[in-house]
């Protein structure tokens, strides 16, 4: 075995020792403070945030008591008061309170009530318009259609230029006293026949002309009916009068 030539490097040490570092170790790391760090402010208070979007309810209106009071009245027919308090109601929902729609519907309900009311008038003037008193008749009067009761309390009037059935020609005025009875009145009523030739000479020999008399009962000679009425009945009805 030869040595070998003197010019080679030893060889390296054994395996596993690390190599000398190239950087020195570093130098210490910055100071502690004197006392330690200081502690955490402490957490703030929850606040629970409404989510996006979300408003809180708006404050409960008040309750308007004339828009009520309104309703109430119009429902029961009391315009006056209804239409009032509407009114006032209505100026208090445009102040914030609520009721605006029960104070329209009280003033729509007072409105209903007027307009029947108009309606009810017209046809109660309508239906009585020429109706008299049986008691109230008097000579020359044209009655529109001849009474088929045995108690006449009413009779229907109209103009003696329109369609009629009977002509009033006399009124024939009892003596006073006490109520005579029905035969006593039955006999004062022949005086109706000189009295239609007084009144319409023409109506005697007329076939179509016929009498019918109104007299007093019991009840209402008591009440002071002393009037006989007598009534030309005319078939069939005609215009104009009589007399004409």
């Amino acid at each position: 075995m030869t040595t070998p030539p003197g010019n080679y490097p030893p060889p390296p040490g054994p395996y596993g020792q690390p190599a000398p570092g190239p950087y020195p170790p570093p130098q210490g790391g910055y100071p502690l403070p004197q006392g330690g760090y200081p502690p955490p402010p402490p957490p703030l208070p929850y606040q629970q945030q409404p989510p996006p979007g979300y408003y809180p309810p708006p404050p409960a209106q008040q309750t308007n008591w004339w828009a009520i009071v309104s309703l109430i009245f119009g429902v029961i027919g009391g315009v006056l008061i209804s239409v009032v308090c509407g009114i006032v109601g209505l100026k208090k929902a445009k102040q914030g309170q609520g009721g605006r729609g029960l104070a329209i519907a009280g003033l729509v309900l007072s409105s209903l009530w007027v307009i029947g009311l108009i309606i009810g008038l017209t046809l109660a003037l309508t239906v009585w318009q020429g109706t008299v008193t049986a008691t109230d008749v008097k000579v020359g009067d044209c009655l529109k259609e001849i009474p088929d009761s045995m108690r006449v309390l009413t009779v229907d009037t109209v103009g003696c230029e329109e369609t009629h059935a009977g002509e009033v020609f006399a009124v024939l005025q009892m003596p006073e006293g006490d109520f005579p009875g029905q035969s006593a009145i039955e006999e004062f009523q022949n005086k109706c026949e000189p009295a239609l030739a007084t009144y319409s000479p023409r109506a005697l020999v007329d076939d179509s002309v016929q009498m019918y008399v109104l007299y007093p009962t019991a009840e209402t000679w008591a009440q002071g009916d002393r009037a006989v009425t007598c009534v030309a009945t005319l078939d069939p009805p005609r215009t104009g009068s009589l007399k004409d």
